[in-house]
């Protein structure tokens, strides 16, 4: 239920980012725009692209009127009427997921000039007086379109506390797809699944936005749905042939296809989940370089990615690698990737695959995972404890950002830490603001021991470590932050690991086989098989930092010019 305050909230939002989301073209801008494109005449009706197209083109309006629509069980709703100087498009055009909305003609008769997509996302590299207003628009009316909580999107039907519609929600989420989730309970639920003939079994069902439903769907099928999942290639080869290929897409893993992309190199990134890694699951990131009053991890890696589309770098998701091999020639490294027929042969790869949070060792967590006990702190999360008791797990800088930030959602706010020090693994600003912090609590020495609830998580019982005290606190959320493994069971065993399993790399690994008739040392980022390189936290010896990470990914693509001798 929406306050007045909500309501007062959204107005504002909207009405401040209106001149942003909707500018004008100037003649320049038109100028430069119009040897990408073509003009053409679009009658009364006339649909340009329907609701879900790929690769759709960017639409100007020259003279005349155009309808942006949406249709719900057949039902219309005008989204927006773009005038002269205004152009049809969002963040769809750039990343090639699928089209929200469709676009017809309005007036009798409307000039418009049609860019191709992919002409498109070149000038927007290469020309700044077009790129950067044209790319802020798109990425506002994403961020409107993800806020409207009338428009339709992807719909997903669910029951409640469904594990499964859970996971679509957040995979839904974290790749920024406009969507809502719709419980079965409601009378908008019930209506829909007696028109559509959609049963209780079928739930979890998604609708897209041109009206198709997937009962059940895997997240793959959702992924496809959204647009999200695309083939290797289209024409049923059996290999194809990049510069580059990254494997993650956190902060480490989006810098090198940023730096790789825009130097030239072919590059493709392949993502298990979501792009942005543990610092996507950041609802603050106050310490990095640029950005003074801080910036969620899910708004830092998502425009990373954006930038990343701008240069041309191509992105798969949900896209698991399940091997790595080493069968030679100049492009000396494939990829195998489930549910790909495709081999993705490689001049050099970048394993930036991260780490994952380790889970809390209690009684019933299996039952709650999705359901009261979340590994991501963000304004979804926020929900399940607005004004209520919230708990968070860890004693390093996600753990803080996470306590700060539900502190302004939940009355009070637990912090669970195993030692008696919360300075040795987060930063001091940090640990000062949790410390006097009137709402949150810090429980040293105390570990959570079991959860319970009927269907979601009601309480907990936690234990202190140090008297052997137990006790009961009634919350409905657990952020478990208790510290990460490095995602490296995957690798082949030419790459080298540390004894916690992160991968060696630079002069730790000079004394491989590999290296001895290399010919020369390894590049600081290069581990036991020359052309292979890793950056970030599944690196041994990173800085388990956003901004590390970063620095490192950037930093891997030198050393991959170097390998390639592709200097720019």
């Amino acid at each position: 239920m929406l306050t007045a305050h909500d309501e007062e909230e959204d107005e504002r939002f909207y009405r401040d980012t209106e001149s942003t989301a909707f500018p004008k073209l100037s003649d320049h801008q038109l100028t430069l725009l119009e040897p990408l494109g073509s003009r053409r005449i679009v009658r009364r009706g006339e649909v340009i692209f329907p609701a879900g197209a790929r690769d759709f083109p960017m639409v100007v309006v020259i003279q005349g009127e155009l309808e942006a629509y949406e249709t719900r069980e057949d039902v219309e709703q005008i989204l927006a009427c773009p005038g002269p100087r205004d152009f049809v498009g969002e963040v769809s055009m750039l990343n090639g997921t699928s089209s929200i909305a469709a676009v017809r003609g309005k007036a009798d008769e409307t000039e418009i000039l049609e860019i191709p997509a992919i002409k498109l996302r070149k000038a927007l590299a290469e020309l700044p007086g077009v790129g950067e207003p044209v790319v802020q628009a798109f990425m506002m009316r994403r961020q409107r379109l993800r806020r409207d909580r009338e428009l339709a999107g992807l719909r997903i039907l669910a029951h409640p506390g469904c594990q499964g519609a859970r996971r679509i929600d957040d995979f839904l989420d974290k790749n920024h797809i406009p969507h809502r989730l719709i419980d079965s309970t409601t009378l908008e639920c019930r209506t829909l699944c007696e028109r559509l003939g959609v049963t209780d079994g079928d739930l979890p069902a998604l609708i897209a936005s041109d009206g198709s439903i997937s009962r059940n769907p895997a997240i793959f099928d959702v992924a496809r749905i959204a647009g999200l999942l695309r083939p290797l290639c289209s024409d049923g080869r059996e290999e194809i042939f990049c510069d580059l290929a990254i494997v993650g897409a956190g902060p480490a893993g989006l810098a090198a296809a940023v730096n790789a992309a825009s130097e030239g190199l072919s590059t493709v990134v392949l993502e298990s989940f979501a792009p942005g890694g543990q610092a996507g699951s950041s609802s603050l990131i106050e310490n990095f370089f640029g950005f003074p009053t801080g910036i969620s991890g899910g708004d830092l890696t998502y425009r990373a990615q954006l930038q990343a589309f701008r240069f041309g770098a191509k992105f798969s998701t949900p896209s698991r690698v399940l091997s790595l091999n080493f069968p030679g020639g100049e492009h000396g490294a494939a990829l195998e990737i489930e549910g790909s027929p495709t081999t993705l042969r490689t001049r050099c790869v970048i394993v930036s695959s991260g780490a994952q949070y380790n889970k809390l060792g209690a009684e019933g967590l299996e039952d709650f995972e999705g359901l009261g006990v979340f590994y991501a702190a963000t304004v979804m999360e926020a929900q399940f404890c607005r004004g209520g008791t919230a708990v968070v797990a860890g004693a390093g800088n996600s753990a803080g950002q996470a306590a700060m930030f539900m502190s302004e959602h939940a009355a009070k706010v637990y912090l669970v830490i195993r030692g008696d020090d919360l300075t040795k693994n987060m930063s001091s600003y940090l640990s000062s603001r949790v410390e006097t912090k009137p709402n949150i609590e810090i429980l040293r020495q105390t570990e959570i021991r079991k959860l319970s609830g009927s269907g979601r998580l009601e309480s907990i019982q936690i234990e202190n470590t140090r008297t052997g005290e137990r006790r009961t606190v009634e919350t409905t959320a657990v952020f478990s932050m208790i510290g990460a493994r490095p995602c490296t069971s995957w690798l082949p065993p030419e790459i080298l690991l540390d004894e916690k399993g992160f991968i060696l790399t630079g002069a730790a690994i000079a004394h491989a086989h590999a290296w001895q008739a290399a010919g020369r040392a390894p590049y600081p980022f290069e581990t036991s098989r020359p052309g292979i390189f890793a950056a970030g936290d599944v690196r041994s010896g990173s800085v388990k930092r956003c901004g590390a990470a970063v620095g490192e990914g950037s930093m891997a693509i030198e050393n991959v010019h170097q390998v390639l001798g592709t200097y720019t």
